[in-house]
């Protein structure tokens, strides 16, 4: 998931696209790597905050709900086994033990209305930017699949975002 030149010409494609609207909406390129920075600085994981938001210098992103440190732990443990599968189409719900399968949709429950909202701190930069979790919640046809947007902010290196931005269509 967080090796660029794995990713499907498509994944690829939004990505770069979402970087570079999103960098243009916070004030540029060196202010949305400094806010991905300012989220690996934090330490045991920046989603487990009880503030709900984290700063760089110039940007601030929020997050509207508490996420604890079980969800994350097993979010981890997802992006792990996507990893290892090295599936472009990864669903989460493909699950086949039972028991993990019910505790990844309570996950997705908990998670499902989580919104991330960046905003630069200046507000000449620009408007800042949105996005969520899941790029797809399907409970009635089992599918539910990681927006990449929030895996590429949250777990992916700075340097996976700079190949996005650099990505020439």
């Amino acid at each position: 998931m967080c090796n660029f030149n794995n990713q499907t010409p498509e994944t690829k494609t939004l990505i770069h696209l979402f970087m570079q609207k999103a960098a243009e909406n916070i004030g540029g390129v060196n202010y949305l790597l400094s806010l991905i920075e300012a989220l690996r600085s934090k330490k045991p994981h920046p989603l487990v905050l009880n503030s709900m938001q984290v700063a760089s210098n110039n940007t601030i992103m929020k997050w509207n709900k508490v996420i604890f440190k079980d969800k994350v732990e097993l979010l981890e443990t997802i992006l792990v086994a996507y990893r290892e599968s090295q599936e472009s189409d990864f669903n989460l719900l493909s699950e086949p033990n039972q028991k993990k399968r019910k505790n990844i949709i309570n996950m997705v429950k908990t998670l499902a209305p989580v919104e991330f909202v960046a905003t630069p701190q200046n507000p000449q930069d620009g408007g800042g930017f949105k996005f969520g979790v899941f790029d797809t919640v399907d409970f009635e046809a089992n599918i539910v699949k990681l927006n990449p947007i929030f895996v590429a902010i949250f777990f992916c290196s700075t340097e996976f975002t700079k190949k996005a931005i650099k990505y020439s269509l």
